[in-house]
């Protein structure tokens, strides 16, 4: 099936590694040009030089989406390199700590918002105006199955995530009439990501058995659903939040 992404102008945040990088790999397959933002800018220049490789010119640029300067310097670096822009899919984000609310300090809290939240409205922000010149645009966020039902001493990555659902709802419908879609995809657990990196062993197995398939995703599934998102096929959907999780939740 063609995606129609041939020629297609896409930024992924979050690419230095798991999802995001899955999905700028994924993206490439489908012969969209990508931009790979991540603070971890060494990484992402990896994985760019990976795709490369295999024939494609995708770029790397350095971006902390906590900045609104560096955010909008980054994606006007972007503009200058691919021309404009056609895709985004806002994936950076942290999981935090894994502790009881009383516990939870407000620096900490306010951290996960801030990047998993916050940081996808400064990136979306900048990068509607180029999508809307365009005149045909695809904007897919990166929430969480957390953001639908919760879970137990994560409150703050719940938090962000349910207001990452919201957030797509809201712009979806905004941007209704203008020819630039907004959807978000709801994964439970993946594996190969660096979202449970320091987290303790129980987190991940407590995850695997939350999700009735009885295995995590592989980030490749992931991009699977994120790219028949970003293409021509999808049409008549906007707002939408798709489930990926293993059958934990499926509404």
């Amino acid at each position: 099936m063609d995606f129609g992404l041939g020629g297609k102008r896409a930024v992924i945040t979050g690419a230095a590694s798991g999802i995001g990088a899955a999905i700028a790999t994924r993206l490439v397959a489908e012969g969209a040009t990508v931009a790979l933002l991540d603070v971890d800018g060494a990484g992402a220049q990896a994985v760019a030089d990976a795709l490369n490789s295999g024939g494609s010119d995708a770029i790397a640029v350095p971006c902390d989406v906590r900045s609104g300067e560096d955010v909008h310097r980054a994606v006007a670096e972007v503009i200058d390199a691919l021309g404009g822009l056609d895709v985004l899919v806002n994936c950076a984000g942290i999981l935090g700590r894994i502790l009881p609310l009383v516990d939870y300090e407000e620096e900490d809290f306010a951290r996960v918002v801030d990047i998993d939240l916050l940081g996808t409205y400064r990136v979306t922000r900048a990068a509607v105006p180029h999508l809307l010149a365009s005149g045909w645009g695809r904007i897919v966020n990166i929430a969480s199955i957390s953001g639908k039902e919760g879970n137990a001493m994560m409150t703050a990555y719940a938090a962000a995530k349910a207001g990452v659902v919201g957030f797509t709802k809201s712009l979806g419908r905004e941007l209704a009439t203008s020819g630039v879609l907004v959807n978000c995809v709801t994964p439970g657990g993946v594996n190969n990501t660096n979202i449970l990196q320091d987290q303790p062993r129980s987190a991940s197995s407590v995850t695997v058995d939350n999700h009735p398939m009885g295995r995590l995703a592989e980030p490749s599934e992931v991009a699977a659903l994120v790219a028949w998102l970003c293409s021509t096929e999808v049409s008549y959907t906007t707002g939408g939040v798709f489930d990926i999780s293993g059958g934990r939740a499926t509404y």
